[in-house]
């Protein structure tokens, strides 16, 4: 056995949860991403899914990825740079630039991509980038390859931010990341105090719209829009794997920024191009956003019947206001437990521990979609309150 194997054999601690017969990862789905899965022959209520609208599955969605991949073929064989640029790759760009409120935008093969190709490299050696520490991976990512000094603030916590800027340089560039939507707490950024704050130290924002995009402001523009703070944000990044129900990403700024991370952002320009379906799916699922208001109406009805369920029955779901509702566990093997048990239960949620969260912050994520029945969400919150009092959480 080599030196690396040897290290790496050590590594036994999945083993070690699969023994006890509660492995939650990689379970085998074997129908459509909707409110209903098959798994291992057995239906399942999905309340672990980031598809918010519930677009994976709509007629017209499927249809132009069938339609696109018809016309273009299954992928581009090479980078946006070189010969993977398609037309309907600069069509989608101006409609999300248009979307979110900027002048331009450039397609990502993945989320997590244009966060670590825009935050190594938009600012230099001499500047610095603050970011939220319950950030995003792909933020901290791309934080950790940029040369410029990396600062961090306590989450959505306004003093820990101005202590951070107060270090800060005053002729340096500042550039401060955040999530719009906390992926694992299902709080929102405190978007108008950092805007004062960045225009207090002369600071720049980036915000991280995943969660934001289909979720919140009008027609779902996200949390820039439903703050009405568009203007006052020089970045906002978005993903296609949550609401526009396909894969990908992009980052929405002016002229100025795009064209130099068009020729400057290293996971854009050495990276195999959007596929022609993602593409077509992506446009399309916003398409159904801007045209059929009832996906994100319905949403907003399932999460505030969702929140004030688990409010009344005593589950501590810390500062939510949006469909991602963690319920706090706050131990790691309870956490993996009543994920198994509401499993056999017939409903999939998902664990969330370390490095996803501290220790003691271990919770199970529940995520709504707009296509749940009320019904099913009935089903699970009833089961999980017998999972988590079993358990001894509630």
């Amino acid at each position: 056995m080599g030196l690396l194997q040897e290290k790496l054999a050590k590594y036994d601690v999945p083993q070690r949860i699969k023994e006890k017969g509660v492995y939650p990862y990689f379970r085998c789905i074997e129908s459509e991403q909707d409110t209903e899965v098959t798994m291992s022959g057995k239906k399942v209520l999905m309340f672990g899914s980031n598809s918010y609208l519930g677009l994976t599955n709509h007629p017209k969605v499927i249809e132009a990825a069938i339609e696109a991949t018809r016309k273009y073929g299954t992928g581009c064989a090479g980078s946006r740079f070189l010969n993977g640029t398609l037309d309907m790759h600069i069509e989608l760009e101006k409609e999300l630039a248009a979307f979110v409120g900027k002048e331009d935008a450039i397609i990502y093969s993945t989320g997590f991509q244009v966060n670590l190709g825009v935050v190594s490299c938009v600012t230099g050696r001499e500047d610095y980038i603050i970011c939220d520490e319950l950030d995003h991976a792909s933020i901290v990512e791309g934080r950790r390859l940029s040369f410029s000094t990396a600062l961090k603030f306590k989450h959505n916590d306004m003093v820990s931010l101005e202590k951070e800027l107060a270090k800060c340089r005053p002729e340096s560039i500042k550039l401060i990341v955040v999530d719009g939507v906390f992926s694992m707490e299902g709080d929102i950024a405190n978007l108008p105090e950092i805007v004062r704050l960045a225009k207090k130290y002369n600071a720049n924002i980036m915000v991280d719209e995943a969660h934001g995009l289909g979720v919140l402001g009008n027609q779902g523009r996200g949390t820039c829009d439903h703050f009405g703070l568009t203007p006052d944000v020089d970045l906002i990044m978005g993903t296609f794997s949550k609401s526009f129900a396909s894969l990908g990403g992009f980052i929405a700024a002016d002229e100025s920024i795009i064209n130099y991370l068009r020729h400057n952002s290293r996971s854009y320009i050495f990276s195999a191009s959007i596929t022609p379906a993602s593409t077509a799916a992506a446009r399309a699922a916003l398409h159904v956003m801007k045209d059929e208001p009832q996906y994100l109406e319905n949403l907003w009805k399932n999460t505030n019947y969702a929140l004030k369920r688990f409010r009344d029955a005593g589950f501590e779901i810390g500062n939510t206001s949006t469909p991602i509702i963690p319920l706090y566990v706050r131990d790691m093997e309870k956490t993996f437990i009543v994920t198994k048990m509401a499993f056999d239960e017939g409903v999939f949620i998902n664990p969330v521990i370390p490095p996803a969260c501290s220790p003691e912050d271990t919770l199970i994520r529940f995520s709504l979609m707009a296509t749940h029945t009320i019904d099913q969400i009935d089903y699970a919150v009833d089961k999980l309150i017998v999972c988590f009092k079993k358990m001894g959480i509630i």
